[in-house]
């Protein structure tokens, strides 16, 4: 039976971490739910682009689990979306392989929630810094979830963590009703002369 939800846990310190790792443990306790630790399975960073797709594949659900760094994914996160959604596979012409499955964005933040306001230090909700991941949803024909957030992970109690590993949970058990409440998503058309040009032996 396939794996209706992936959960790409991109942690760099995961030992030390607060949310990903009580987040990412009490999800493989959950049937049809499969966990790739990046960081574990690619300390060298030299991305199973195959495997990676075949995992995608076999999902409804992939969910992006990581911290924010510098506003963002972490670095092996970011290589693996630049390797794994490759052109011709999960976007451009023909590439419609993840078309109609749901991405989700689960992250956590040093900052207070405070900080991502208009009167914060990052003046911004920590959502508008998300903004790529939406459109790379869109670009890929999936569906973007909203996104679940922690604040301040790293000041949490253990209550406000315990709080958000059973709203994460009762997330996934809520599928797939929940994804489909979501707006349907629609492929956006990628112009040929917007990418380089595909070889035999990779882009020219």
């Amino acid at each position: 039976m396939p794996s209706p939800t992936l959960i790409l846990l991109a942690h760099p310190d995961l030992p030390h971490s607060r949310v990903s790792r009580l987040l990412a443990d009490a999800a493989r306790a959950r049937p049809g739910v499969e966990v790739r630790d990046l960081y574990a399975l690619y300390p060298d960073y030299a991305i199973d682009v195959a495997a990676e797709q075949a995992a995608l594949a076999r999902a409804g659900l992939v969910v992006w689990m990581h911290p924010l760094h510098w506003y963002g994914m972490p670095a092996l996160m970011k290589l693996w979306v630049d390797e794994v959604l490759s052109l011709g596979w999960a976007y451009g012409e023909g590439g419609s392989a993840l078309s109609g499955k749901d991405l989700w964005p689960v992250c956590s933040t040093g900052g207070s929630a405070h900080s991502y306001s208009p009167q914060g230090y990052n003046q911004r909700p920590a959502e508008d810094y998300l903004l790529p991941y939406a459109q790379t949803a869109r670009l890929c024909g999936m569906r973007y979830l909203p996104p679940l957030l922690l604040h301040g992970a790293q000041r949490a109690d253990e209550a406000t963590l315990q709080a958000h590993a059973r709203r994460f949970l009762d997330e996934l058990g809520r599928l797939p009703a929940w994804c489909q409440a979501q707006p349907e998503p629609a492929q956006t058309a990628v112009p040929q002369g917007d990418r380089p040009v595909l070889a035999r032996d990779g882009v020219v």
